[in-house]
């Protein structure tokens, strides 16, 4: 195999430091202030996460999937409900969702149970889309084999024409879940691979915080 001289790629992480002291007693207000911190320093794909699900047989699988909304029960996102991800949702509720933002040495790995949103809050997302997203939606049916791309271009601009200036409805198969969190890790890289990792633990009397060992 070719040599990438991978055992020599690496960097020092100096930007910042984090300690039980310095945040917030609740994960969603921290959250809420790195993430604008993020958006602050106007980062590419600052809503970027990956999802992992675990289908029945305990197989894991991720992917990269973008953050749509965040409020004190969870975080919302949206799919096809006929996609690899809902099928493993159906089966086994628990995911995890990660958060890496390199240019400022943070990530933040979140986990919970998924369920699936009230069908208003999809039909207000998807109004909020783009025209050519609204059709792509319809387009695909996610995760299922096809021939090659010309399939999807036709199929594009076969429903372009039968929707013409209507109003594009959503589809039954596609809508938002919530991932609603018992644990969160906050990671800042430090020197020496010394890390700081504060994390949350939801329990009976709430929120116990602790660090982890790097």
């Amino acid at each position: 195999m070719r040599d990438f001289k991978l055992k020599k790629i690496r960097r020092t992480y100096k930007l910042s430091e984090l300690s039980k002291n310095s945040v917030d007693e609740d994960p969603f207000s921290q959250f809420n202030k790195w993430f604008k911190e993020v958006i602050d320093a106007k980062i590419t794909d600052p809503s970027a996460m990956v999802l992992s699900s675990v289908d029945h047989e305990r197989k894991p699988s991720s992917r990269i999937i973008l953050l749509k909304e965040v409020d004190d029960r969870g975080f919302v996102f949206f799919t096809n409900y006929l996609s690899r991800k809902s099928d493993d949702f159906a089966e086994n509720p628990a995911a995890s969702i990660l958060f890496f933002w390199k240019e400022l040495e943070r990530q933040v790995r979140i986990e919970g149970t998924v369920e699936k949103t009230k069908r208003k809050v999809s039909e207000d997302y998807f109004r909020t889309r783009p025209r050519d997203s609204q059709i792509g939606t319809w387009v695909s049916k996610q995760s299922t084999v096809i021939d090659n791309r010309k399939f999807l271009d036709y199929k594009y601009n076969e429903l372009e024409k039968k929707f013409g200036d209507d109003e594009i409805p959503l589809p039954e198969y596609w809508g938002g879940y919530r991932l609603i969190p018992n644990y969160f890790e906050f990671w800042q890289g430090r020197e020496k691979r010394l890390h700081d990792r504060i994390c949350y633990k939801l329990e009976r009397h709430g929120w116990n915080i602790f660090r982890l060992a790097p």
